[in-house]
């Protein structure tokens, strides 16, 4: 193929230049002298024919599989017999990788791979396949001996005690276990936790967390140590449960084993891990779980990764794993601090705890040392490292900031006319910036607008010491995207004229009680995050995490897939800028709000669950836990509601005004914790259910792990094998 050939995705394709140059030079050259209509009409046959070759390339990609469009998927599956599912999240909503497999599948019908394979395929969860019969104590025969199942676990064997006790019991725990009767398949809300332990019995274990990344991350200090050794991983300064990244299987022929799942790291499992790695020689810089590219690695102060290894080396700079929990003996210290020498550094996977050697302290005062590790979450939004997709915003001009002091000399280079600033990695700033965007005069004429961004691949924190104060002119629009704010709240305060401003937040986290203690709590509860004093702004927050709200009744505000989190049920999460006064008008789609709602005007709130209820003693300016004084405007619909509260009318809603089981319960309410807002497995099925879709209600909901669950069962139906029964198993 020619190299002046111009291609469409490897394929040579025709262009307006190309049909020019079939043109007798003297026809180019007389049009050349008359406007160029002739060239102009080439052109219009250029654009046509290439919509022809790429719909030609298309017709031929479609009959296949692997390359065919999404709205073809199912018409090939049709020729197969395909059975189509459940609609899901668009996360998980081609079933190319299902229809590809359909025929595999049939020819593997029941087997443990295949039904793995199928469970990670339909609901896009990492997963591992038990057959629980394997796994039964019986009399064994001595003409068929199963040394892989002993009636009797080696409990010696504290990598077997782990499995048995652990996290992940019964997904590779390994031992033999009395029979039960109970069915794996049996509903929580009809009686009772499904069963395991059975001849029939199969069990699909699914991981629902992810493991996100956190890159090159600064140490923080423990706030109750003199003598600069205790530190901790986490950005925020709380203890913080470590993840796995996980690895692909080698084969498609092995089940999966705990290395390829992202389960939180266990501390003696990654000891024993490190063991056998090092072999007690050498220490090593790399194990499945401790590298550059692998879940957890501490760097030094020049970016090297430093080795790992388990035995104690004199004089030699390396990483062991250490138990650093509380230590009850002694108030205010860490476990085994003594233990861990001079020159070694003592991390604690479970807690996200370093303990730095007396020969390191210095060392990391003058060049400090990073960490890069994983963290579980439910569903990527506050803010993450994980890919965003901008809009048109980089269009905009746009500069780069590092520090503090380049961060605040860019805000102003963008204070005119405003412009896109991206901060490029995940290092704390800890500064209070100061935002200003000028307005426009001209009537007419558009506003500025300023992007303030963390690029893909980023979570930069910024650590304020006061409010920060969003200054916008006129019209002016102010994005923010991919932050991590604490110790502050964002303030856009009233303006002299009338025109509109702007405020819109993607994919960040304005941190719930401004700060994290230690042990999580947060430092001031119920603390506002966000407070919009104009009466004229508009606020979008889309897939965020923001603590209070307090807001000027005639602004305006959206939310979406967002949390909307007072730290506390009884706490004040949304009202105006007096004390029990209504707040803006409101809109919530897919999102939770913790704590007590008093708005103007509840425009729409869409498969949201208000978790609230009145503070006791009782508070005399607050009547009802949600409250919304316009009851004649707006609507709420699919959505949870504690008893009592006064809002729009109504459709296909859920309150516990009957039932006062009807209540959602939280795996973790507390933000920093992996499944925090996750709707535990106990809730009532009305409110895992209760969305639109029947998808359930809260900021979860674009998840769609019901849809998933019904649509792995629907396929269960199809390639278990008679007699068999399945079980879907959350292993986190």
């Amino acid at each position: 193929m020619n190299a002046d050939r111009p291609e469409l995705d490897g394929r040579p394709t025709l262009t307006a230049d190309r049909l020019w140059a079939l043109l007798p030079l003297v026809l180019r050259t007389r049009d050349a002298q008359q406007h160029g209509e002739l060239r102009e009409l080439i052109d219009l046959f250029a654009e046509q024919l290439l919509a022809l070759e790429e719909d030609a390339h298309q017709l031929h990609d479609d009959q296949f599989i692997e390359t065919c469009a999404d709205w073809v998927t199912p018409y090939i599956g049709d020729l197969i017999g395909y059975r189509a599912l459940h609609g899901v999240t668009p996360a998980v909503a081609s079933p190319r990788a299902d229809v590809a497999n359909t025929i595999a599948y049939r020819r593997r019908k029941g087997t443990a791979l295949m039904l793995e394979e199928l469970t990670k395929n339909v609901t896009g969860w990492p997963a591992h396949a038990v057959e629980f019969f394997e796994r039964l104590a019986t009399t064994q025969h001595m003409n068929h001996v199963r040394l892989h199942a002993p009636a009797t676990p080696a409990l010696r064997d504290g990598a077997v005690r782990q499995r048995i006790t652990g996290r992940d019991a019964g997904a590779f725990d390994g031992v033999a276990h009395t029979p039960e009767m109970r069915r794996p398949d049996a509903e929580r809300d009809r009686g009772g936790a499904p069963g395991r332990w059975g001849i029939p019995h199969i069990g699909l274990f699914a991981w629902r967390l992810e493991a996100l990344a956190l890159s090159q991350v600064d140490l923080v200090a423990d706030p109750g140590d003199a003598s600069g050794r205790r530190w901790r991983v986490n950005p925020l300064g709380a203890d913080l449960a470590l993840f796995r990244r996980a690895r692909t299987e080698a084969s498609i022929d092995q089940l999966a084993q705990p290395v390829n799942v992202p389960e939180p790291l266990d501390l003696r499992l990654l000891a024993a891990q490190v063991r056998t790695a090092d072999r007690g020689t050498l220490p090593t810089a790399h194990t499945d779980d401790w590298g550059e590219d692998a879940s957890l690695v501490l760097c030094d102060g020049n970016g090297l990764p430093l080795p790992i290894s388990a035995p104690p080396l004199p004089k030699t700079p390396v990483v062991r794993v250490a138990d650093l929990r509380d230590d009850p003996a002694h108030p205010g210290a860490w476990a085994h601090e003594a233990d861990v020498g001079a020159g070694e550094i003592g991390i604690d996977p479970e807690r996200g705890r370093v303990l730095l050697g007396s020969l390191h302290v210095a060392a990391h005062a003058a060049t400090p040392y990073r960490a890069s590790l994983h963290l579980g979450q439910a569903r990527r939004f506050g803010g993450g490292e994980y890919e965003r997709i901008p809009d048109g915003d980089t269009l905009l001009p746009q500069l780069t900031a590092g520090g503090a002091a380049a961060f605040q000399t860019q805000l102003d280079t963008l204070r005119p006319a405003g412009g896109r600033l991206l901060l490029q990695d995940s290092r704390t700033v800890a500064f209070t910036p100061a935002v200003r965007l000028d307005g426009v005069t001209t009537a007419g004429q558009p506003g500025h607008r300023m992007v303030i961004a963390a690029r893909n691949g980023a979570r930069p924190l910024i650590a304020a010491g006061g409010d920060v104060t969003l200054d916008l002119g006129a019209r002016a629009v102010l994005v923010l995207e991919g932050l991590v704010i604490s110790g502050a709240a964002l303030v856009l305060p009233a303006a002299a004229d009338n025109e509109p401003r702007t405020l819109i937040l993607r994919h960040c986290t304005l941190l719930p009680g401004r700060r994290l203690q230690p042990d999580g709590v947060p430092a001031v509860p119920g603390a506002v995050s966000l407070r919009i004093e104009h009466p004229f702004a508009s606020v979008r927050i889309e897939d965020s995490v923001l603590g209070a709200v307090q807001s000027h009744a005639d602004a305006q505000i959206e939310l979406h897939g967002s949390a909307l989190d007072a730290t506390a049920s009884d706490a004040v999460a949304y009202e105006g800028l007096a004390a029990a006064a209504p707040g803006a008008e409101l809109t919530l789609v897919d999102c939770t709000v913790v704590g007590r709602l008093h708005a103007r005007v509840l425009a729409l709130a869409s498969n949201t669950l208000f978790h609230a209820r009145l503070p006791s003693p009782p508070d005399p300016a607050w009547v009802a836990p949600v409250r919304v004084q316009r009851r004649q405007q707006g609507c709420v619909r699919f959505s949870w509601l504690p008893a009592g509260s006064v809002v729009p009318r109504r459709h296909r809603c859920v309150d516990d005004a009957a039932d006062s089981a009807m209540r959602p319960l939280f795996t973790a309410s507390r933000y920093g914790h992996p499944a925090y807002l996750q709707l535990a497995a106990i809730t009532p099925r009305a409110i895992r259910q209760g969305a639109d879709d029947e998808g359930e209600i809260g900021v979860m909901h674009p998840l769609a792990e019901p849809q998933r669950a019904a649509n792995l069962r629907i396929r269960l139906d199809e390639y278990l094998r008679l007699g068999l029964a399945a079980g879907l198993f959350h292993a986190t």
